[in-house]
């Protein structure tokens, strides 16, 4: 198992960039395929990017291909997920998971370690 801790959200203006990240800790972190997930106020937890072990695969939900870029320094233990040009509808709690048997996995029941989410709010 690993530990996630998301942090980088706040309050940013539509068109405003934020980078997240995730720090992991306990088992090794460079073991774990990762991926981002968000979810709005009433809404469900939505796929955001996936990564795998080394970084090799990426895979970005079609509504943030580039936009948002997912990414991870292994030596750090750390996952990032950079956003640009956000947008109203980008708000919500953003969650980092680690676990998935798949390299990039947009299913959320495929991950088995989760964060406690950061923030991301857009102000239009």
């Amino acid at each position: 198992q690993v530990q996630l801790v998301e942090s980088g959200g706040g309050l940013v203006q539509t068109g405003g960039s934020l980078r997240l990240s995730c720090a992991a800790s306990g088992r090794t972190f460079s073991n774990y395929n990762m991926g981002w997930f968000r979810q709005a106020p009433g809404k469900e937890r939505e796929f955001v990017a996936a990564i795998s072990t080394s970084a090799t695969l990426t895979y970005h939900a079609d509504s943030m291909m580039g936009r948002f870029t997912i990414s991870r320094d292994n030596a750090k233990n750390t996952m990032y997920l950079q956003m640009n040009s956000l947008k109203p509808e980008d708000t919500g709690v953003y969650y980092c998971a680690a676990g998935s048997p798949l390299a990039t996995s947009s299913e959320a029941l495929n991950y088995n370690m989760w964060g406690q989410g950061t923030q991301v709010t857009v102000s239009s």
